[in-house]
């Protein structure tokens, strides 16, 4: 029996989950960069409209050269952040971190010159936390925090050159006050908005990871059942050359050879016999790469029209509503996995519609560089547990066990070819399932050229 390591598989499944969660991550984290930046535009634009009400309408005289040194220095910043930033897609926790302790460094700056601890935006600081908190993990989170708390401290040992007088007792008419107010309305309206678009930014993360182990979850349950049918297909090759001797000499033997009606069923044995044996030599196929190994030239119609021939003759069918709308031909790589998808299918429909299935092919899109293929039966359709459990492991409503494992294949099949594989129920009865796969996943330019004779 053929015996193959678990981890000659499972790492590479492993390393691409490993990197795709890691792309994922990153991505988030680019997106949660552009917030930041977005966010500190504004912040900029809310610096010099409170610097401008402050010293010209409360007639508080600021330090106005160094405030807007600040700020145009922090522009400066987000502009190279923006200009950097903004075509890569991969943003670090440290980069996360920096930016953070950028805008603290200024906030502290501000405030220093604009108050000290007496102005009532010093509460930003904490809006600056649950940034951090959100945004980086526990480690840098704490980092922020610890840096605010020095901002906060550094602002009541390092009096700036501006002193706030408080005076709440006047109510609305207090500056303090009203910056208090300024400041509760401006920290709440800013953590909303943008810390709910960087939560929706890491549930979409999470969700992603989701899926993504998930998929790993299924194709590892695809690896070991590749493993046990390459096995198992190695141990039905002998008996089944066997049979095919037998049957040889059986069919030469007086008792058969002189009954006609024995022949045909010794006929009808063999030819059973050898599908048995297609199917063996299709999972050997499948379980080394043969479509990367020796690729089979072909075109498309002849794929097609080759694929409905070969399921008609080895199936009891009664009639197979074979409908090719193609403009025209194109060359393509034939590919076992594909072709057995497909026959799955149909069988599928066979089994729950004896009399007719139905199988339509078109291609679709600006360029027709989409191929929809469209099995439908006249059967009882699928029941709405199935339909909302389409594609899972052993989701099936026939009631025997390993049910569902086809359509199981199927969807990843269609996945690992960039398509993907929905059913549907018809009207008034029967059901549908349908494949939409893109042409260039069968090209032939996505393959290496077959290998002269001479080599």
């Amino acid at each position: 029996m053929l015996t193959l390591d678990n981890a000659e598989h499972d790492t590479p499944k492993r390393q691409a989950f490993e990197s795709a969660r890691s792309d994922t991550t990153r991505g988030a984290a680019a997106r949660s960069m552009q917030q930041l930046i977005q966010l500190r535009w504004i912040a900029m634009v809310g610096q010099l409209a409170t610097i401008g009400f402050v010293h010209f309408a409360l007639d508080i005289r600021l330090p106005l050269a160094a405030m807007l040194s600040v700020v145009a220095y922090l522009a400066l910043f987000n502009l190279a952040s923006l200009i950097f930033w903004r075509p890569r897609q991969h943003v670090s926790d440290l980069a996360l971190l920096a930016a953070l302790l950028v805008d603290v460094a200024a906030l502290t700056a501000q405030l220093h010159l604009s108050g000290g601890i007496t102005n009532p935006f010093v509460f930003l600081y904490l809006l600056q936390v649950a940034l951090g908190a959100v945004l980086l993990p526990a480690w840098a989170g704490w980092v922020v925090l610890a840096a605010s708390g020095v901002g906060v401290l550094g602002l009541v040992v390092f009096p700036g050159p501006v002193t706030i007088a408080a005076e709440p007792a006047r109510g609305i008419a207090d500056p303090y006050v009203q910056g208090l107010l300024a400041c509760f309305v401006l920290t709440a309206v800013l953590a909303g908005v943008f810390i709910g678009r960087i939560a929706r930014i890491l549930r979409d993360r999470d969700a992603r990871l989701a899926d993504l182990r998930q998929q790993a979850a299924e194709e590892e349950h695809i690896v070991r059942m590749g493993l046990l049918a390459s096995g198992a297909a190695h141990e039905l090759g002998t008996p089944l050359a066997t049979l095919s001797v037998l049957l040889g000499d059986w069919r030469r033997m007086e008792p058969f050879s002189a009954h006609p009606e024995l022949q045909q069923d010794l006929d009808e044995m063999q030819t059973q016999l050898e599908r048995c044996k297609a199917i063996v030599t299709g999972i050997l196929l499948s379980a080394g790469d043969a479509r990367g190994e020796a690729p089979a030239q072909t075109t498309l119609v002849g794929f097609l029209d080759e694929l409905a021939s070969d399921w008609c003759a080895t199936r009891p069918v009664n009639t197979l509503d074979y409908r090719r709308h193609l403009d025209e031909d194109v060359p393509i790589v034939s590919d076992s996995g594909l072709k057995q998808m497909i026959g799955n299918i149909l069988d599928n429909a066979l089994e729950a519609s004896p009399d007719w299935v139905g199988l339509e092919v078109t291609r679709e899109g600006d360029n027709g560089e989409l191929l929809r293929l469209k099995v439908s039966d006249a059967g009882p359709g699928f029941t709405a547990a199935t339909l909302a459990d389409f594609g899972k492991p052993y989701n099936s409503s026939k009631g025997r066990p390993g049910g569902g494992l086809g359509l199981f294949l199927s969807l990843n099949v269609a996945r690992s070819l960039g398509g993907r594989l929905y059913a549907a129920n018809r009207q008034p009865r029967g059901a549908e399932v349908v494949l939409e796969l893109p042409l260039s996943a069968l090209a032939l330019d996505r393959h290496e050229p077959e290998q002269s004779d001479e080599q």
